[in-house]
């Protein structure tokens, strides 16, 4: 196992560049000098009302120090990577914030035996000193069935925390206040954890391993060992579980949770999900909870408390009446808070109605005849020679691309297969292209998808008025206009678009008197087959391949490839 790659400048000065980075992008913001601590800039704001300090090892931010800020945390003393703060550091903090003039000072500790002994040190120095310093310790870990001596750990609850004692102390409430109202409030939040992948301390290995196919579920927020390891699941499976075993009767650190109760919900982003994966985990809580009848009075969708790079998410929720949700929603200018709508999280919410087609967008004419049929088997013999392509396509785009070309045009014929055995397609030239067209845009997928349907939106446009041979020509070429008009690649860049104007010049013939469609489709589409040959021997001057080396790209390009083949089988069609 390899010690994996961060990009930082040195492993022993990470936690102070990071800190050092924070503070110079946030003028709010100012570093403590000899000490890893950050503090608002605006001390003398706080005179006359409780400071909040927070903190802990680094490694989990935005935690803590992203929560500085009116209406949040005063200040924050950091450790390094998972380590607690030096109680030194801990005790400057509280001197700095009594000496500004705080009626008191709050420590809103996570429970881990290193911080509550740290921060416990320094509050029991501070006070000997004179200062009036309290201590909340937040664990909110949902994981444990039976009980621990050390309590439950404290996880992402802790932010919500924050923004509790963060509104009450701006609002004037006394130290003994504050302490109160957060006791009640730390009783009522749980959370867990659910994670894809272990994280690592810079420059040590990993932390734990987790198989290919595996998740732990109930992991701390330094690696530490989760309750089950089980196989991945699909999201809404995961947070099912995850919900069930919060709440779950005969878990002694279970979250009590009863149809009509109202939470704030918060989904958290360990540190390697992507922004993708928290939207579905988001949306499947917010499905969850409403099937149990608990009203979500706010949600938090983001990255609040990591675990470094770990590929995982935490659910965190904490019951709430309405002096909670105010407090929640109070203003504040901490950097990391999200600007939070002040409204439910729900599923239901209505769908805007689409537009109806425009008037004379569509063309009329019954899908019956020769040339319905005709159609049908033209796009029948297309779908077949795409799908038979599609490995080779995508082998084809590996090499230039994400190696999903065949994939995409397997999509688009699979789409053009499904709406053909509905109902027959229309024989109207226009008409059938431009349905084509959106059908493409919608199902297809991708710049291919996007590129297609302007080529048939625009070769639909001159079929309006006929569909003579020398019209026929005049539609590739408007289609191929458009293409190069939106699409800014030109000839000769090693895109699709090489084939089609190989094959649209060789098109012009049917201008010609007399012309015959199969012998000069013929010659197309030998055209066509030829330029994308060809493009193994051109530098990509358009789409993703443009940005590698010429002297990489041995194969034909992918989209020209295609192209090409969809001509093939059109020629293929129109002779069967």
């Amino acid at each position: 196992m390899e010690v994996p790659k961060k990009l930082v400048n040195s492993v022993a000065c990470c936690a102070d560049d990071a800190l050092a980075g924070l503070v110079a992008c946030n003028p709010g913001l100012r570093l403590l000098q000899g000490h890893r601590v950050v503090l608002r800039a605006d001390l003398v704001a706080i005179r006359g009302r409780v400071a909040l300090l927070s903190g802990g090892g680094s490694g989990h931010e935005p935690a803590h120090a992203g929560y500085i800020g009116k209406g949040m945390l005063t200040g924050v003393v950091a450790g390094a990577v998972f380590t607690s703060p030096a109680v030194g550091s801990i005790l400057v903090a509280i001197r700095a914030v009594t000496q500004a003039g705080a009626a008191g000072t709050l420590l809103i500790v996570k429970n881990y035996t290193g911080d509550r002994l740290n921060f416990g040190l320094a509050l029991e120095r501070a006070r000997a000193e004179g200062a009036d310093v309290r201590m909340v310790v937040v664990g909110d870990d949902s994981a444990f069935a039976a009980p621990k001596k050390a309590g439950r750990r404290g996880l992402c609850g802790t932010v919500l925390i924050h923004k509790v004692v963060g509104a009450l102390a701006e609002a004037g409430a006394s130290l003994n206040e504050i302490v109160e109202k957060v006791s009640v409030a730390t009783k009522a939040m749980g959370t867990l954890g659910l994670s894809l992948s272990p994280c690592s301390v810079p420059g040590s290995k990993p932390t734990f391993q987790l198989a290919d196919d595996e998740m732990e579920l109930g992991l701390g927020i330094h690696g530490e060992a989760g309750v089950r390891r089980m196989k991945v699941l699909p999201a809404d499976e995961a947070v099912e579980t995850m919900l069930a075993h919060m709440t779950d009767p005969s878990n002694a650190s279970r979250l009590p949770l009863s149809p009509g109760a109202s939470v704030v919900l918060v989904v958290n982003n360990l540190g390697g999900l992507s922004c993708l994966e928290l939207g579905i985990v988001a949306g499947a809580a917010v499905r969850r909870l409403e099937s149990r009848g608990v009203r979500i009075a706010r949600a938090l969708v983001g990255s609040f408390m990591t675990a470094l790079e770990m590929a995982g998410v935490s659910l965190t929720l904490m019951l709430v009446d309405e002096e909670l949700v105010g407090l929640i929603d109070a203003e504040t200018t901490a950097m990391a808070w999200p600007n939070l709508a002040a409204a439910p999280a729900t599923s239901q919410r209505q769908e805007i109605p689409a537009p109806k087609e425009g008037p004379g967008t569509a063309q009329s004419e019954p899908s019956t005849g020769p040339g319905a049929a005709r159609a049908q088997l033209v796009l029948e013999r297309v779908c077949s020679t795409l799908l038979n392509m599609q490995d080779k396509l995508n082998e084809l785009d590996r090499a230039a691309g994400d190696g999903d070309c065949g994939h995409t045009h397997a999509r688009a014929a699979r789409a053009i297969q499904e709406w053909v055995s509905t109902r027959p397609p229309p024989a109207a030239p226009a008409q059938l292209l431009s349905t084509l067209a959106d059908l493409l845009l919608e199902k297809m997928g991708g710049s291919s998808g996007v590129l297609y349907g302007l080529f048939l939106t625009a070769a639909a446009r001159p079929l309006l008025n006929g569909n003579d041979l020398p019209t026929w020509a005049d539609a590739m070429d408007a289609g191929i206009e458009a293409m190069q008009r939106y699409g800014g690649a030109a000839p000769g860049d090693r895109t699709m678009l090489d084939s089609l104007c190989a094959a649209a010049q060789a098109l012009h013939a049917l201008r010609s008197p007399g012309a015959k469609l199969l012998p000069v489709l013929t010659a197309a589409v030998q055209s066509a087959e030829a330029a994308a040959e060809a493009t193994k021997h051109m530098e990509a001057g358009a789409g993703r391949a443009s940005y590698i080396s010429s002297a990489q790209l041995l194969q034909p390009d992918p989209g020209a490839v295609a192209a090409a083949a969809v001509l093939r089988a059109v020629l293929e069609g129109l002779r069967s």
